[in-house]
């Protein structure tokens, strides 16, 4: 039988993830190579491009041992958004790539200014990419001039793939360079930042191909058509079905999200809210995003000197059980380890613990570290609201959801039901191949397909005023944050 797959990629930040998927949605193959971040200097975030190419290398190396391989007749591309790539005239990348949560540009940020925030969905933000290039044309002179292309991170892949220089909607609009409801490149901001439409690549919707393979070696036939794909949260979001106006879902991932799906471009840049191009035509987002989510976890797992997360997550639930209100004594987490965009837009912030005392146990810290988390992400769904967008239940996909107990204290905090979906640790995957499958004239019916439901949490009543308390303690605590860089 002769059907076609679609090889679905994500490049995440900490893992390059890969697919094969069928035309009925089955996932045959699965693979992941891991991936390490530079931090040279203090708020410096980096990686070398071709650590991503040989990391998809190696994992089309692993998939090409399954009989599927064969019939790989697309591509799908999801990606970490925000990366600046800097190419030459000849494609040799010129600097390592500056990451999302990157916070050199504050300065550069600064001087963009508002004046065109509500063209290209955002506030200027330090980890967006238009910032970077300021940042590079004053203290990488030599570099910025040598720049013959931009490119995002999955948009390199895509350039050792085929050779062409080629972007989608979904990742160009977090640039800032983009105008999110023209979806065309948005001249006065190019030029604010030194660059010309012609250092751009060119532009095409998600599902639509872009072009073909021609890289030898790969064991791909080079009929194998490329789509558009799109950034890590829009493919997530055609990979669970949040395709209409209306659907909403949060991730936990490294970073964290509230994103409600929207049929125009709704943000509220004051509040720090992107409005974003969606990876499907016709179709936006509205986003509040955490700068560190479930790292916050890993990093609190190190710390306490746990061997895993699972471990610490089992004494946090034997030692806090989540049907019980948490003791007073349990300290708070500001979850700011890398600075904040929603609401805050403070890429310098920086989180900690207080209300510590001699009793404190890793399991406290631990439930604090995933409380802070909900609580930043209730702050960005207030933004969220705040720009008109409707979030009512939300889908939790992305590592954190594979903690029921944290799916239940989300729930608990932002008084909203949470459900967790089958494979849902794939849904950039699945929705890049769900994108490959469009560009070559098929899975219609699949895009319409979400995934199945794997559990449901409802708020609990008793938790709100135990809550809703430590709530307006955490938001008291953001004063003194702030004053430690003023």
């Amino acid at each position: 039988m002769n059907t076609p797959v679609s090889l679905g990629i994500d490049l995440g930040t900490s893992e390059l993830k890969a697919i094969l998927m069928d035309l009925d949605g089955r996932v045959l193959a699965r693979t992941g190579v891991r991936l390490s971040v530079s931090r040279r200097h203090s708020g410096w975030s980096e990686q070398a491009p071709e650590d991503w190419w040989q990391a998809c290398v190696q994992a089309l190396a692993q998939l090409r041992g399954h009989v599927a391989f064969a019939r790989v007749a697309c591509i799908g591309l999801s990606g970490q958004m925000h990366g600046a790539v800097l190419l030459g005239a000849d494609n040799r990348v010129l600097y390592p790539a500056i990451l999302w949560d990157d916070s050199r540009a504050v300065v550069e940020a600064e001087q963009l200014g508002a004046e065109f925030s509500g063209v290209t969905g955002s506030l200027p933000m330090a980890g967006l990419t238009a910032p970077k290039l300021l940042w590079l044309q004053a203290h990488e002179p030599e570099v910025f001039q040598a720049i013959d292309c931009v490119l995002s991170p999955k948009d390199y892949l895509r350039l050792r793939l085929s050779g062409e220089r080629i972007s989608d909607m979904s990742d160009a609009a977090g640039t800032l360079w983009l105008d999110v409801a023209r979806r065309e490149w948005f001249g006065p901001m190019l030029r604010a930042t030194g660059l010309t439409p012609e250092q751009m690549p060119r532009l095409v919707e998600g599902g639509t191909a872009s072009a073909c393979v021609t890289a030898s070696d790969l064991g791909l036939s080079t009929d194998v058509v490329i789509a558009g794909g799109g950034g890590d949260n829009p493919v997530a979001a055609v990979g669970i079905g949040a395709i209409k106006a209306g659907d909403g879902f949060i991730t936990l991932g490294t970073s964290a999200a509230i994103v409600a799906i929207t049929d125009h471009a709704a943000g509220n840049p004051a509040s720090a809210v992107h409005s974003f191009c969606h990876a499907l035509p016709n179709r936006w987002y509205t986003m509040g995003a955490m700068l560190a989510g479930a790292s916050c976890l890993r990093w609190v797992t190190r710390l306490t000197s746990q061997p895993d997360e699972q471990t610490l997550l089992n004494q946090v639930q034997a030692q806090l059980p989540i049907a019980l209100p948490v003791p007073l004594e349990t300290p708070l987490f500001l979850p700011y380890l890398a600075g904040e965009r929603t609401p805050h837009n403070d890429p310098l912030l920086r989180g900690g613990f207080m209300n510590l005392g001699h009793d404190c146990t890793p399991a406290m810290l631990g439930y604090a570290v995933m409380e802070g988390v909900g609580f930043g992400l209730l702050d960005a769904l207030h933004a969220v609201q705040s720009a008109g967008a409707d979030v009512s239940a939300c889908a939790l996909v992305g590592g954190g959801a594979r903690s029921a107990y944290w799916a239940q204290l989300l729930a608990n905090i932002l008084q909203r039901e949470i459900f967790t979906l089958q494979g849902s640790e794939l849904s950039a995957c699945i929705g890049a191949a769900k994108l490959g499958f469009l560009a070559i004239g098929q899975g219609d019916g699949l895009l319409q397909e979400g995934m199945p439901v794997k559990a449901r949490y409802l708020p609990d009543v008793a938790q709100q005023s135990v809550l809703q308390a430590r709530y307006r303690k955490f938001r008291g605590l953001l004063v003194a944050a702030k004053t430690l860089h003023a």
